[in-house]
């Protein structure tokens, strides 16, 4: 071996010597993992991804409320379908699945009802922001939702007393119309509905 194989090769480390990072894939979860979550605690599946979801806040639980209790009231008035509220499971595939705050199944998809979920998508969702919720609520689920075809979906503002309408345009919800505390909200796919918001954000 040369000397000057020696000094140009001293202090360096070989290839076997190099750490090299090694890169692992994160597991993605399915409907069967989602089914072995403790019952005492909230999951959603997105996208493969187990995501824990707290308890709401009295504020939140209020709206909910108010907003449920008009809708289910107008839909079976006029004999238009079902109401759920959260929780109750909305299966999209093996790597999707929600709990809406509040969906609207038509009277013409009633077979997606099943004994342990909904399967397939609703015609509408509600989901009310909460500290914990927002990118969830307004980035994962907004994407989620029109691609499942959700064909309206509302996002609820409590602290800013607020709720913005989108409608399914191809696969991209486009904004229908915000609606402030002082405003009547009604909805492109429950024609005729009509929502005082300053009955659903009194203090």
């Amino acid at each position: 071996m040369s000397l000057n194989f020696i000094k140009e090769t001293r202090g360096k480390k070989t290839r076997s010597q190099v750490m090299v990072p090694v890169i692992t894939e994160k597991k993605k979860y399915t409907y069967e993992d989602y089914l072995k979550t403790p019952d005492d605690k909230r999951y959603e599946l997105i996208t493969g991804e187990l995501l824990m979801t707290p308890s709401p806040v009295p504020k939140h639980q209020s709206v909910s409320i108010e907003l449920a209790l008009r809708i289910k009231q107008f839909t079976t008035i006029n004999n238009l379908g079902k109401v759920f509220c959260a929780p109750c499971d909305v299966y999209f595939d093996e790597e999707n699945v929600v709990q809406p705050d509040i969906l609207f199944i038509s009277k013409n998809r009633l077979n997606s009802i099943g004994q342990k979920n909904i399967q397939g998508a609703p015609e509408l969702i509600i989901e009310i922001i909460s500290e914990y919720s927002v990118y969830r609520d307004m980035v994962q689920k907004k994407k989620l939702y029109a691609r499942f075809g959700v064909k309206e979906y509302w996002i609820v503002l409590p602290d800013e007393k607020e709720i913005e309408v989108y409608i399914l345009k191809d696969t991209l919800y486009q904004s229908y119309q915000t609606y402030g505390k002082a405003d009547t909200l009604e909805s492109p796919t429950l024609k005729g509905l009509q929502i005082v918001l300053k009955e659903i954000f009194s203090e």
